[in-house]
């Protein structure tokens, strides 16, 4: 598995994105899910009687021979990234990786991915407004304007001192006004903040209506966000939205806490599940296949 954490210190979007997918790609390789290479590099003969999808007809030009690309795909995909960049996303503030810098780069990663399969791609990043916003198109310089801005975003754009909220309802209509053409729709978010689920609900029946397909990752930092793993002591916690503070021991709010994060996180899945989009937990301590391999894994369903 990649060290993102490492990876991060090379100092370019571009490097750690490719160096994450070719380690994924080799990986594939050597799995059971061989089958969704992205790379076309395999030929072997056309056998009479077959389906000519996946001739290769430049290579039939050049040897007047036909092969068959073995693992080619359909690759006309537009997909669209929403990512959240609200105050929360910054956590662990402390820590040298935070569910921010995981989601961008993430997306980093399946861009280069989606790139090298001709597929178009464009990305939103949002808090309490769209902070910015660039349509799918397939080409390089489009993936290096792309990284540019997020790097510089990461940098720059979003600290504590800002206290940005999250407005996933809202940006999910505004992205279905904005994407005139069908589209892979995947969500970075940690879902934190939203607390109209009813707005959530309208917004995702607009998209659905567009026919958008939409995907999930909710970002999360598992040992401390779903196990509450802190130490026996005293804390001053501050929301990182709207910068309350308040004095706690884990001891005493622990059962409460998840309990309560439990029945947020339900309600949330049962309302996903009923509109068929698929949600996927990712621990930001786990590194980038999990998302990558899911992404595949739809591609391969809605081509």
């Amino acid at each position: 598995m990649i060290d993102y954490k490492k990876a991060r210190k090379f100092g370019s979007l571009e490097l750690l994105a490719k160096q994450v997918v070719e380690g994924f790609i080799t990986g594939l390789h050597k799995s059971p899910y061989h089958g969704f290479s992205v790379e076309f590099a395999e030929h072997r003969l056309y056998n009479n009687g077959e389906s000519t999808k996946h001739i290769d007809w430049k290579l039939y030009a050049k040897t007047d021979k036909l092969f068959i690309k073995k693992y080619e795909e359909e690759t006309n995909l537009r997909c669209h990234f929403l990512i959240d960049a609200s105050s929360s996303m910054l956590f662990p503030h402390n820590e040298p990786y935070n569910k921010l810098s995981f989601s961008i780069d993430a997306t980093a990663a399946l861009i280069y991915l989606m790139r090298g399969q001709r597929d178009a791609f464009g990305v939103s990043l949002f808090s309490d407004e769209m902070d910015f916003y660039a349509p799918a198109k397939s080409s390089l310089p489009h993936q290096r304007y792309i990284f540019s801005h997020l790097e510089k975003s990461l940098q720059e754009k979003y600290t504590l001192d800002q206290k940005k909220g999250t407005a996933i309802s809202k940006m999910l209509d505004r992205s279905a006004l904005l994407l005139k053409k069908r589209s892979l729709v995947i969500l970075f978010t940690d879902f934190l903040g939203l607390d109209n689920l009813n707005d959530l609900n309208n917004s995702i029946r607009h998209l659905k209506f567009n026919q958008h397909e939409v995907v999930v990752f909710r970002v999360q930092h598992d040992s401390f966000e779903n196990q509450f793993d802190l130490k026996n002591r005293y804390y001053h916690v501050v929301d990182m939205e709207t910068g309350e503070k308040i004095k706690l021991h884990p001891r005493e709010i622990k059962e409460v806490y998840q309990t309560r994060r439990e029945s947020h996180i339900k309600q949330l899945n049962d309302l996903l599940i009923q509109h068929q989009i698929d949600v996927i937990d990712v621990n930001i301590e786990d590194g980038f296949e999990d998302v990558l391999l899911q992404y595949l894994v739809k591609r391969k369903k809605i081509n």
